[in-house]
């Protein structure tokens, strides 16, 4: 399951080179890391640890112009692989 969520990111040569912070829930979250980067068929996806260590992994849809984030991990929670759900 995904959700809507807002994303400012850095854009050199092409949109969505590198998330930069994160609102999700009416709270911004700036990006310590980015973990993982992946190529989805609907266009990038990153995972990335923010500030609280709270860990998102977000995903641009280029045809639809939005980013989802797919699932949320807590600072005590393990990972599941980069797309995994």
């Amino acid at each position: 399951m995904t959700e809507a969520v807002q994303v400012e990111c850095y854009s050199g040569h092409t949109y969505a080179q590198e998330p930069r912070a994160v609102v999700w829930q009416g709270q911004r979250f700036e990006v310590e890391a980015v973990e993982a980067r992946w190529r989805t068929p609907e266009g990038p996806a990153f995972r990335v640890r923010v500030q609280s260590e709270k860990v998102f992994d977000l995903r641009y849809d280029e045809i639809e112009k939005r980013w989802s984030v797919a699932k949320v991990s807590e600072p005590s929670s393990g990972l599941d692989r980069p797309g995994g759900s």
